[in-house]
């Protein structure tokens, strides 16, 4: 379920981004831009929140979903969208916008499925970690004692 809203949450900041830009400079279809939103949504979802996030973390997730949102928008709006001018500016703007939103996203993944995860494990669960003591042996005060009866 976090997934699903996390999901619903990036569809909207792209969608919002690409119905802003695309439409306004490209005067592109509603079905065109909502192509545009939903292929980008799902690749940047995949590759920048499934795997990059939970791998390397916030920081390198949100640093790579600049050049992963600029690829993806340059890519889907030039296949969506058959115009004789450049899309890369435009494309840029997008991957910006986008990249500005993504640390809140991940920010919510990250609480949401640690919330989750505690609400599974519950008081007394195993994690898969042992805690380990270590002492110095001390000899026994027998044998002092022994030593003081020979003498």
């Amino acid at each position: 379920m976090v997934y699903l809203k996390a999901l619903g949450i990036k569809f909207i900041v792209v969608g919002i981004t690409v119905f802003s830009l695309f439409g306004i400079f490209y005067h592109a279809s509603v079905f065109s831009l909502f192509g545009i939103s939903l292929l980008t949504t799902t690749l940047s979802f995949v590759i920048g929140d499934l795997f990059v996030l939970k791998k390397f973390g916030n920081i390198a997730a949100s640093i790579a979903d600049f050049p992963l949102g600029f690829l993806s928008l340059f890519l889907f709006g030039g296949l969506f969208i058959m115009t004789g001018t450049s899309m890369a500016a435009i494309a840029f703007m997008g991957a910006f916008f986008m990249a500005l939103c993504e640390p809140f996203i991940h920010a919510y993944l990250i609480e949401n499925l640690e919330e989750e995860a505690l609400k599974k494990q519950g008081p007394f669960s195993y994690d898969g970690q042992f805690q380990t003591e270590f002492a110095e042996e001390f000899e026994s005060d027998d044998k002092d004692q022994k030593n003081d009866d020979r003498q």
